[in-house]
């Protein structure tokens, strides 16, 4: 296991005097000429002097990062307060995307569904003039019923016609469905949402990963990415893929319960979870992993008159500037296999080698 990053000192809102540059400083106390009237305004003005002690600039992707992060240390009350208001906006580009993703999959399963009652119903009719087929040559077999067999030949004509059309439409529809499944097929190629587990998708992650490479290059803060898996000898226990599922979704439910606004939760893929913790160092880290084994193991899941207590392995790692998304995954991932080693422990720290 590498060493661990030394933690950031982040300032305090009183120690504006480090900031070097009469023009940050000037910035600064700019903001104290009005009194705040709440505490959310007070809240606001402290992350804006924080983002600037640490020369950051105050882009709204870093103000909401920093928003989250210092929210942490407040009380409870004050957390309680500003959640409250958050619940009230509206959803975040993100979250839109993910709300299109989902109405046009379940579009796609209502054509594919309206497809299925038309092939039944051509199928119906199929087997309808089989029948009329065959009660036309019983009858024949009867010439004193000849008048019947006139009338049955006249029904048998126009179930053809009907059946001639429901096949035309019937191909029509299937045309319609198969140009839909390309669309559909294409939009997957994009979509950044994991119907199975509620969560972020791999290729979601691996870009949001890249991302954060070139604002570390630009900025030079910290961040860092967790894999989490439940644990596998717990897996084997259960032999229940049905059961195995419903416990790997409910550790996708808690970590969206524990994370922040500005973490990226996502499936990774065979069960294997990642979040992306941004503006987080190594330290930070491994006490969020903490925080996640610990809600885990006091959440059981019950299968039939069995209780299990569930149980994860998280591997940690810093993301480096230097580093390709390849090399990050892997460094997580071997975090995951150390933690199986060691017996005192859930999680695992693997950091870059040095080159």
């Amino acid at each position: 296991m590498g060493g661990t990053l030394r933690s950031r000192n982040r300032r305090n809102i009183d120690d504006t005097h480090d900031v070097s540059g009469a023009s940050s400083r000037a910035g600064i106390e700019s903001l104290t000429l009005d009194t705040p009237t709440s505490d959310i305004e007070i809240y606001a003005k402290e992350v804006l002097h924080a983002l600037i002690a640490d020369n950051l600039p105050p882009t709204p992707n870093n103000f909401s990062l920093y928003f989250d992060r210092l929210l942490e240390e407040k009380s409870e009350n004050l957390r309680k307060q500003i959640h409250s208001m958050l619940e009230l906006e509206e959803s975040n580009d993100a979250e839109n995307t993910i709300l299109l993703e989902q109405s046009l999959k379940q579009g796609f399963g209502s054509i594919k569904n309206i497809l299925n009652v038309t092939a039944n119903l051509y199928k119906n009719m199929s087997l309808m003039t089989k029948i009329l087929d065959k009660r036309k040559r019983e009858l024949g077999e009867k010439p004193e019923i000849q008048e019947a067999v006139g009338i049955v030949a006249t029904l048998e004509g126009d179930v053809s016609k009907l059946n001639s059309i429901l096949k035309t439409q019937s191909s029509q529809m299937k045309g319609i469905y198969d140009e839909t499944a390309k669309i559909i097929k294409n939009v997957e190629h994009e979509t950044i949402f994991d119907n199975q587990f509620g969560v972020y998708n791999k290729r979601y992650l691996l870009r949001k990963v890249e991302q954060e490479i070139k604002l570390l290059n630009e900025f030079k803060h910290k961040s860092s990415l967790i894999m989490i898996e439940l644990c596998r000898d717990l897996r084997k226990s259960v032999k229940n893929d049905k059961a195995i599922i419903l416990m790997t979704r409910t550790i996708a439910r808690l970590l969206l319960k524990t994370s922040r606004r500005s973490d990226i939760v996502a499936h990774y893929g065979n069960g294997v979870f990642s979040m992306l913790l941004k503006h987080t160092d190594i330290e930070s880290a491994k006490k969020a992993s903490e925080r996640l084994i610990d809600l885990v193991s006091n959440s059981n899941f019950f299968l039939a008159d069995r209780e299990i207590q569930l149980k994860i392995s998280i591997g940690v790692t810093s993301i480096e500037s230097t580093s390709s998304v390849e090399e990050i995954i892997v460094n997580a991932m071997d975090g995951i296999e150390k933690a199986y080693s060691h017996k005192d422990t859930d999680y695992s720290v693997t950091l870059r080698s040095a080159k």
